[in-house]
């Protein structure tokens, strides 16, 4: 999908228009939402192999991974920031090789600056699990675990620069088929190192942290070997002149990328903060919880791929300054996105049990009471599948008009006021305790939806299709 700076007039001259950037967005789309499923698979492998080590190392695997995870996910938001930068500028002045090449490197630099801290701050989860009043076998066991894995953060988020990069470029298929590959490599790494397989030293939990790094670096350098043999991305050269500063490009991915990061932090705060209510509920309910929000998250890799797509594609028409394009390619995403939604919403409503089989057997008997709760919370899970998918396309559509701050203030409120006051009150002073947690979820992400929809629509009154002029030449 090579972009030129003929691509507002080809737009005008299209007699479909509205089709021809539908398609557009679906051809964008899929592979992200296909790679984001997949790097959930390879998370599940971790899962299914340290689950064989027994329950305590599972827990403290768990333990580390929800705030390595989060640091993580917020991290590969800041730096992913480079995508609308980049997809601006091609549809500005494509191909835009020196603005691009400068981009990308400023956002790998940053990878590795942020990355650094994250390494120091993941070692906090040592004292985050003794106020949250974890065993001491747990606390040791996470501690063991987390100072291998801190080793794949900076790789890890260097491959994120690299996949927006390639994304951006037209070339998301890579991200999908590095993601499968990566699915591969990860299980025989944990069959290596956890039980000292093929001649590997056997080290248990440890063995699965080294497996995520091995795996980190082998996704690093498919994005290196792929950017590098494929003609249209090599020209960029991204990888040359590493050391040349530009700082102002570097600024403008923290300026546009912190509010990206922080609007993350919160969305994942609520969601764990709801962890912490259920288990104040009873254990089944957290049981319940968990699974009925894995099916949940699992159906919101898809409009989370269309929030992607609408990102660069809006990106695009914001470069070019083409401000119909800008509406269409808005617009076209949130119909693929609520679209997807209203199909997951429906096999939530229909099929449930079905889904539950995912995770757990609805028909054991040791399991009646959790597969009760779950698919009580699935009915609720079902309602807010629609605005999930509309607050985060929206979300999208608006970072490809580089506009984040006000969203992620959008974001903060709807989650933490409405959305979890909401959650207190139902699920600790009414009856309806866990449903009435998930009615908090539901409200927080329906304010979302309406807010950033609402500024989407107004977004050529408020200015935000407004861009500067270029300020160098291609």
């Amino acid at each position: 999908m090579s972009q030129t700076r003929t691509i507002s007039a080809r737009a005008e001259k299209d007699e479909t228009p509205w089709r021809t950037e539908l398609a557009a967005t679906l051809k964008l789309s899929w592979p992200l939402a296909l790679a984001n499923i997949l790097q959930m698979l390879t998370y599940a492998v971790d899962v299914i192999f340290i689950a064989r080590l027994g329950e305590a190392p599972l827990a403290a695997a768990a333990l580390a991974v929800s705030w390595f995870g989060m640091l993580l996910w917020a991290l590969s938001s800041l730096v992913g920031a480079v995508a609308p930068i980049i997809a601006a500028e091609l549809g500005e002045r494509a191909p835009a090789l020196r603005p691009i090449r400068r981009a990308t490197r400023m956002a790998l630099w940053l990878a590795v600056l942020v990355g650094i801290a994250a390494m120091a701050a993941c070692m906090a989860i040592v004292p985050i699990a003794r106020a949250t009043g974890q065993q001491p076998e747990i606390i040791a066991l996470a501690r063991e675990y987390m100072v291998v894995i801190i080793w794949s953060m900076i790789p890890m988020l260097l491959a994120a620069v690299l996949r927006n990069f390639v994304s951006t470029l037209g070339r998301p298929i890579f991200a999908t088929a590095i993601s499968a590959l990566g699915i591969g490599v990860n299980a025989l790494a944990n069959y290596a190192f956890i039980f000292g397989n093929f001649g590997a030293p056997e080290l248990g939990l440890q063995g699965a942290a080294i497996a995520t790094i091995i795996t980190a670096l082998f996704t690093l350098a498919c994005y290196v070997i792929a950017i590098r043999l494929d003609r249209t991305m090599h020209r960029y050269h991204i990888f040359g002149r590493w050391w040349s500063p530009d700082w102002a490009r570097l600024w403008s991915i923290v300026k546009i990328g912190t509010p990206i990061a922080l609007t993350v932090s919160a969305e994942a705060g609520i969601f764990g903060a709801a962890a912490f209510l259920m288990g104040n509920i009873g254990t089944p309910q957290l049981a319940a919880h968990t699974v009925a929000l894995q099916i949940a998250a699992l159906a919101f890799q898809v409009p989370f791929g269309v929030s992607q797509a609408a990102t660069i594609r809006v990106g695009y028409f914001y470069g070019a300054r083409d401000k119909d394009g800008i509406k269409r390619a808005g617009w076209s995403a949130m119909l693929v996105g609520t679209g997807f939604m209203a199909i997951s919403c429906s096999a939530m409503v229909l099929m449930p049990r079905t889904l539950l089989h995912i995770y757990v057997d609805p028909d054991a008997a040791k399991n009646a009471v959790l597969v009760g709760f779950a698919l009580q919370y699935l009915v609720i899970a079902a309602a807010f599948q629609l605005v999930d998918g509309l607050q985060a396309v929206a979300a999208g559509a608006l970072r490809g008009l580089q506009d984040t701050r006000v969203p992620m203030w959008i974001a903060i409120f709807a989650y933490w006021v409405p959305g979890f006051g909401v959650a207190m009150w139902l699920g600790f002073w009414t009856p309806l305790e866990g449903i009435g947690v998930w009615i908090g979820l539901a409200t927080g992400l329906a304010v979302a939806a309406v807010l950033l929809t609402w500024r989407w629509v107004m977004r050529e009154k408020l200015g935000l299709t407004n861009r500067p002029a270029a300020s160098e030449p291609n």
